[in-house]
């Protein structure tokens, strides 16, 4: 990955931690690179999880946050408000790449998040982030190679989450299990998948 490719990174968390989840590996590498990465959280609905989700952030290197109150579940009755919340976004900052669920999230939340977001940025790159328990089909077609201190960085920030650790999706051996999965594609020891739903190739000499 060219280190000036994605200068302005946004990541779209339909809830606290599904960023995290999806992309915290190349969310940590990004910050390496020098990357401006700038994470919207869209619902918290108790007090604690904001509490964890900064603290996630904190260990990634992410600076820039804001973590919103819509209704979890409840999204689709929110579309307009979230799509003009993520257009005002798009028209006062310069972003490179958004990161989003992928395309084929069933989850309510997490399609209209990916919806509105391909409305707002319609001259940025967007990368769909896997949720495996929420997908039934997944079209990865872009891998980002991670090293261990990359690796070892998204699971100490979902550490922070302990109002989570019952599920299974958060279980250390399972997440790493998967980032060694995606490396093994592409010859590498770890990497994250996403789906590329949009490449802007923009240049400039």
């Amino acid at each position: 990955m060219d280190r000036k490719m994605f200068n302005t990174v946004l990541v779209l968390s339909p809830h606290t931690d599904d960023g995290e989840l999806g992309a915290g590996g190349t969310i940590s590498k990004l910050v390496e690179y020098g990357s401006e990465i700038t994470y919207l959280a869209f619902s918290a609905p108790r007090d604690i999880l904001k509490k964890e989700c900064e603290e996630a952030l904190k260990i990634l290197g992410v600076k820039k946050f804001d973590i919103f109150d819509f209704k979890t579940r409840h999204f689709p009755t929110f579309r307009q408000e979230i799509l003009e919340l993520l257009f005002n976004y798009s028209q006062k900052n310069k972003t490179d790449l958004v990161l989003t669920p992928s395309t084929q999230d069933l989850h309510q939340d997490h399609k209209t998040m990916t919806d509105e977001a391909l409305r707002a940025f319609k001259y940025s790159t967007i990368f769909g982030y896997e949720l495996p328990w929420n997908n039934i089909y997944f079209r990865e077609n872009c891998f980002i190679s991670l090293e261990e201190r990359h690796v070892k960085n998204k699971l100490k920030a979902l550490e922070c989450y302990n109002t989570q650790k019952k599920r299974q999706y958060f279980k250390k051996e399972y997440l790493k299990s998967v980032l060694r999965s995606k490396g093994i594609q592409i010859g590498k020891k770890y990497a994250e998948a996403f789906e590329v739903i949009k490449f802007v190739f923009n240049y400039e000499t």
